[in-house]
């Protein structure tokens, strides 16, 4: 035993406590802690973010992923708020999940109204999803000022509605909202609110900090107490208000929690959610709990970047974990001792999260990504392989260009083909085009001009749209399948531009990421330019010679 640990109750512990390998170091934790389940709100409470809108296709895009992941729990919505979640449900009914539970989320009865009259009710059981969510009241102050109901209607409310949804075979989840703050306020009513939902039936009463004002210690000690009261799964649900929202959710798992709920890159109303990608490499790496399956750790900052794309965010570079920074290192003492030993400044290996180290004085070649992504669209690299240095110096200088790979996967397997096969004749191209727009302030025509070779072949042709980009894949498709007729199976489902240089004003470079269909399948491709216009054929053009391919 080392001399610094003087205290003979700490060396006690020393000896007693079960050590476990983590990353680069070593953890303190319980070693057969219960396993957590994870819940992604990110479809409803993360699309209530300032400036996240998801589209269906996004919603349907990344439950698949969550799923893939090894996520146990995707709240997808609220049914009867909006048509497109209805929707979701609809198209989720059809799917076969791998892993993944769908959840609805909605509210318990309304006041003065019986459950089975409730058409909120109603609407959450015909969303047919296995899992409902319920959000109920456990603050005095929101019952007094907010519902306006006396107490025991509160707790009624919580007990009818869950008792309801249970008698009809769904695994109920009941979100207690301002737990931490009504606990505080009035601890034996919250508790009272609880216990009800227990009562009733509920399979998990999850706690939530919702104005996200709670300090660590006041969530410990609080999901502590609960866990004496109630015989229920505990979750927890938090905010990043005060900072916290990560600390928060794990000081509540120490406490006895073993649900939590939370937004892939902690999106959120306010300032956010708990932060799903910081947590769950936490789980395994510093608390030795089980979430996601292992297999998926590496692809942490894939799935991290992925969102982000989808949600049309810039990439936070220094994201704990999964950022850009998260393993640089830049001159002096830092590199040369990591080049000795890396743990010496590394939390954990970052390959093990799908990160990687960058030495900011050097230019690091990023291989190791370029093969696990090659092998995922079907491609056979080696890492001594002179077109896996090609295709790794081609991503990189492409990225610096400002393209993106994360969401656009077919953009990336055409240039990993073109290198594998030694830039191969294409099966068109396109040699000219011509958009013109003709209108007022009232309304406006787009007409686009394409001529196309197919071999020998040249195909002119003219289309109108609803605007450039739309009357420009009209007639590119239209001008394609007079040679491929399979072409016309194929339609943009999805765009989205990002201005890449905002400084640049109007004459800024453009990166326009849109997703394509033929039906069976949905793909992303992506194309960079300072004109939009060119930008949108560039991707145009890779989304149908990649529909031609059958990549």
């Amino acid at each position: 035993m080392d001399s610094w640990i003087s205290d003979p109750s700490l060396s006690e512990f020393f000896q007693k406590t079960p050590f476990r390998e983590g990353g680069t170091g070593f953890s303190i934790f319980p070693m057969k802690a219960p396993p957590v389940e994870i819940y992604d709100t990110t479809l409803r409470d993360g699309s209530q973010g300032e400036g996240i809108n998801f589209s269906l296709t996004d919603k349907l895009r990344i439950a698949d992923r969550l799923d893939q992941f090894g996520v146990h729990t995707i709240e997808g919505g609220w049914p009867g708020s909006n048509p497109k979640d209805m929707e979701f449900f609809a198209q989720a009914r059809k799917r076969r999940w791998k892993s993944a539970r769908i959840s609805a989320f909605g509210f318990t009865r309304r006041k003065a109204v019986p459950v089975e009259n409730d058409d909120q009710i109603r609407m959450l059981l015909d969303a047919e999803t296995p899992v409902i969510t319920i959000v109920g009241k456990s603050w005095l102050l929101h019952v007094h000022e907010v519902l306006r109901v006396k107490p025991d209607e509160n707790l009624a409310m919580i007990g009818d509605t869950i008792r309801y949804l249970k008698d009809h075979g769904r695994t109920v989840v009941y979100d207690a909202e301002h737990a931490f703050d009504g606990f505080l306020d009035e601890s034996e009513y919250a508790l009272a609110t609880w216990q009800a939902a227990e009562k009733a039936g509920a399979d998990c009463v999850c706690l939530c900090d919702t104005n996200g004002g709670r300090l660590p210690s006041e969530i410990s000690r609080i999901t502590t107490h609960a866990r004496g009261r109630l015989n229920a799964r505990l979750g927890i649900h938090t905010h990043n208000d005060a900072g916290f929202a990560a600390a928060n959710a794990v000081a509540a798992l120490e406490a006895g929690a073993v649900h939590v709920q939370g937004t892939i890159n902690g999106y959120g109303e306010r300032t956010g959610n708990c932060n799903l990608i910081t947590l769950i490499p936490t789980l395994h790496f510093k608390m030795g709990r089980t979430g996601v399956p292992v297999k998926s750790l590496p692809k942490l900052k894939e799935l991290s970047e992925f969102v982000n794309e989808i949600a049309n965010i810039r990439h936070d570079t220094r994201q704990p974990w999964v950022g850009q920074t998260a393993f640089a290192h830049k001159g002096g003492i830092h590199v040369h001792a990591i080049e000795r030993v890396a743990r010496s400044y590394e939390h954990i290996e970052p390959e093990k999260i799908g990160n990687h180290r960058r030495v900011l004085v050097s230019d690091m070649s990023g291989r190791t990504n370029i093969l696990v992504k090659a092998a995922e669209l079907g491609f056979k690299l080696a890492a001594d392989q002179p077109e896996t240095r090609t295709i790794t110096a081609k991503v990189k200088e492409r990225e610096n260009a400002g393209y993106e790979y994360e969401a656009a996967e077919a953009s990336l397997a055409l240039m990993i083909r073109g290198v594998l096969d030694h830039n191969p004749e294409l099966l068109f191209s396109v040699d000219g085009y011509h958009v013109s727009v003709r209108g007022n302030r009232e309304g406006a025509v787009c007409e686009a001009t394409v001529k196309v070779r197919v071999g020998d072949v040249v195909h002119h042709t003219v289309a109108d749209g609803d605007g450039p980009v739309n009357a420009m894949d009209s007639a590119l498709r239209a001008a394609l399948a007079k040679s491929f007729p399979r072409i016309r199976s194929v339609r943009l489902i999805d765009y989205k531009v990002r201005i890449l240089d905002g400084v640049a004003g109007t004459a800024a470079k453009i990166r326009v990421l849109m997703q394509s269909s033929d039906g069976r399948r949905d793909w992303g491709t992506v194309g960079v330019s300072e004109n939009i216009i060119t930008a949108s054929l560039e991707a145009l053009v890779d989304s149908l010679e990649y529909a031609l391919l059958g990549a």
